[in-house]
C-alpha cells in the first residue's frame, strides 16, 4: 500500500479523482490537500475514509506536513495561479526533498507546444528535477461551460471568449476522474508516459451554443471578440489578469493550431466509452436556464 496525496482536492477533477479511488474501493491511503479542513469534512462527509490535511499552494509552509510520507502526488494547478516560479519551483523541490518521486500531474492538450502556458513550464520543472512522472493531458473540459462561463450564461445569455471558429475536443472531468485514478494506482505501468485524454468530439463555441439551445428554453449565443476586448470585459468584472492571461492563451491560441488530434486512451485505460457532449448538456441543462 502507498500514501497518495491529491492536490486541489475539493476542486472539480480533484473530487472526481477522490471519488473514483473510493469508487474503485482503493487499498491505498488517500489524503487531501485542502485549504480549509471544516469545509472539506463536509465536502467529504460521504468518503469517511478519506484523510485531510492542511494544504495551500500559495502558503508553502503547508507543504512539508502535506508531503511528509507521501509516495505518491496528483498535481494540478489552480486556474488562478500563473506564477509557476513563485508557487510551483518551490513545491516541486519540497517534493524532491520529501523524496516523492511519483507525480502525476494534470496538464493540457497541446501543452508542449507553447511555452507561454503555465502548465508547459511545470512539465518542465518536474523534468528537471528528475521526478518520474505521468503527464495527463486532458483536452477542453465540458465542466468550462458549468463553471468558468457559467455566469455570462445566466446573465448575458452569451458565452463570450476570443476563440474564434477554432475547434475545442471536449472533455467531461469525470472521465478526467477516472483516468487519473487509474494512473495513481497503476503509476509504474505508465512511469514517465505523455497521455492525451479526449472525448470524441472535435467542436467550435458556435456549434456548442447550438447544441445547448436544443436543450434549453432561453436561448443562449456565442460572441466572438478579440484578446483586448476580452481582457477589458473581464477586468471591469473584476477577475484578477492571471486568470484572464490563461483564459486568453487557452481560447485564442487555438485559432493558430491544427484541430486537435482525437485519442482512444481513455478507453484503453478505464475499457469505457467517454461521454458525449450532448449527454453532459442534457445532464446540467437545468445549469444553462
Amino acid at each position: 500500500m502507498k500514501k497518495i496525496l491529491i492536490t486541489g482536492a475539493t476542486g472539480n477533477v480533484g473530487f472526481e479523482v477522490i471519488r473514483f479511488l473510493e469508487k474503485n474501493e482503493t487499498p491505498n491511503t488517500i489524503i487531501a490537500g485542502v485549504r480549509n479542513i471544516e469545509k472539506a469534512k463536509k465536502l467529504f462527509k460521504d468518503f469517511p475514509k478519506i484523510d485531510l490535511v492542511s494544504f495551500d499552494f500559495e502558503q508553502p509552509e503547508t507543504f512539508d506536513n502535506a508531503l511528509k510520507g507521501i509516495d505518491t502526488i496528483f498535481l494540478l494547478r489552480p486556474p488562478h495561479i500563473s506564477d509557476i516560479e513563485k508557487y510551483f519551483r518551490p513545491l516541486i523541490q519540497k517534493i524532491k526533498d520529501h523524496k516523492i518521486n511519483e507525480v502525476v500531474f494534470l496538464s493540457v492538450q497541446g501543452a508542449e507546444k507553447s511555452k507561454v502556458i503555465p502548465h508547459n513550464k511545470i512539465e518542465k520543472l518536474i523534468q528537471k528535477y528528475k521526478l518520474d512522472f505521468i503527464f495527463l493531458r486532458p483536452s477542453y473540459f465540458m465542466q468550462n461551460l458549468t463553471t468558468t462561463l457559467l455566469e455570462d450564461i445566466k446573465t448575458k445569455r452569451q458565452i463570450i471568449l476570443p476563440s474564434g471558429k477554432a475547434k475545442f475536443n471536449w472533455i467531461d472531468i469525470e472521465n478526467i476522474g477516472e483516468t487519473s485514478a487509474v494512473l495513481l494506482e497503476r503509476f509504474s505501468d505508465y512511469r514517465n508516459l505523455t497521455i492525451e485524454l479526449t472525448g470524441n468530439e472535435n467542436l467550435d463555441f458556435f456549434k456548442v451554443v447550438d447544441l445547448i439551445n436544443t436543450s434549453i428554453k432561453r436561448s443562449i449565443s456565442f460572441s466572438s471578440v478579440s484578446p483586448f476586448e476580452f481582457y477589458m470585459i473581464k477586468r471591469k468584472e473584476g477577475m484578477i489578469k492571471g486568470m484572464i492571461l490563461v483564459m486568453i492563451m487557452l481560447h485564442f491560441l487555438p485559432r493558430f493550431q491544427k484541430e486537435p488530434v482525437i485519442s482512444d486512451n481513455y478507453e484503453k485505460i478505464t475499457g469505457k466509452k467517454s461521454i458525449g457532449l450532448i449527454e453532459f448538456i442534457e445532464r446540467e441543462k437545468i445549469k444553462f436556464q
